[in-house]
């Protein structure tokens, strides 16, 4: 990430005066960053909202505070691994140590996960029906990469609904993945292993079967992931009205962000860095105008992204020391009770 972050930095500023890079940075209005900010927080809470309500419906012991780090620690691991994968697995692994047995974690992050994505797929099929007229130029010159980032978050959504709505595939997958682990010698021989993961799918199944029985709780998580979606691109906005423009609406420059999500969000590189800055130069260049569009891209970008990064990186050492001392006899003591 330091050797992508130093390139994407040396690309921008190639032929720039950072002089009033910094001028106009230094001259953006303070209300507008601080909204900028906070949505990029609101976005954080959102998640944590979503897993909130999906363990309170699987009777689940948790609290709103734990399901926040869960959050902000899942998105920082997200934002440092290709394809933003680290996430949910560090996110089982703190919820394990609250007492929620994995089965069901894994499930819950499952839901969240694929309708974060629906929500982009969604999008990215509503801005060529509707928002042709606003993106038409600007995406006919990333279109290569539009095709790919929808075709991989297409494919990786179709994945996530195979693992939700089929248990058995999902249970045949892994014990596949660990047979595989073990003659490789990944994974050390264990005679109990796969009979532990046959019981854990069992559970999974059944919570599988709950979200399948309950569709409105999927509903609700899908709405949230759709408000969460746009807050997070309101941020742009916010970055666009501190900076003195006007001109352009919220919609239009939601749209355009959102673009951006689809084209980088599975991509192999840790938060897109590098790509997400080219494309926007390429379709804020006419939003941003009169000078402000590398600082707007510096200002958005870091932002809504390096900001967040830097304040879940945070979150994230306290929830291991947090969790690092929580005891584990509350965890078989919620386990039991289960």
């Amino acid at each position: 990430m330091a050797v992508l972050f130093l390139l994407t930095v040396l690309a921008i500023l190639r032929g720039e005066s950072l002089e009033s890079i910094v001028e106009a940075m230094v001259g953006a209005d303070p209300r507008y960053i601080i909204l900028s900010v906070f949505c990029v927080i609101l976005f954080l809470f959102i998640q944590g909202i979503s897993i909130r309500i999906s363990l309170s419906a699987l009777d689940q012991k948790s609290n709103m505070f734990h399901c926040t780090l869960y959050s902000f620690t899942g998105f920082f691991y997200c934002c440092i691994t290709p394809f933003q994968i680290g996430g949910p697995p560090m996110q089982i692994y703190y919820m394990h140590k609250e007492g929620i047995p994995v089965p069901v974690s894994s499930i819950i992050l499952l839901v969240i996960a694929s309708m974060y994505k629906v929500v982009l797929v969604v999008v990215g099929i509503l801005v060529l029906i509707f928002g042709a007229r606003y993106t038409l130029g600007p995406l006919w010159e990333i279109m290569p990469i539009y095709g790919i980032g929808m075709l991989f978050t297409v494919a990786f959504c179709a994945f996530l609904a195979l693992m939700i709505l089929h248990p058995n595939l999902a249970r045949r997958f892994l014990v596949k993945v660990v047979t595989v682990f073990t003659d490789k010698h990944i994974l050390r021989y264990k005679e109990d292993r796969i009979p532990k993961l046959n019981k854990a799918m069992d559970k999974y199944k059944e919570t599988a079967s709950f979200f399948k029985e309950h569709g409105v709780l999927s509903v609700v998580i899908f709405v949230l992931s759709f408000v969460q979606r746009f807050v997070l691109y309101t941020s742009t906005y916010f970055v666009y009205k501190a900076l003195g423009l006007g001109g352009t609406g919220w919609f239009r420059i939601v749209i355009f962000q959102a673009i951006i999500s689809l084209c980088v969000d599975m991509l192999p590189i840790p938060g897109g860095v590098g790509v997400s800055e080219y494309i926007f130069t390429v379709i804020f260049s006419g939003i941003f105008t009169g000078g402000t569009l590398i600082p707007g891209l510096v200002l958005s970008r870091g932002i809504a992204y390096y900001v967040q990064l830097i304040i879940c990186a945070v979150i994230a050492v306290f929830t291991h020391l947090h969790f690092r001392h929580y005891g584990e006899r509350t965890a078989e003591e919620n386990v039991q009770a289960q």
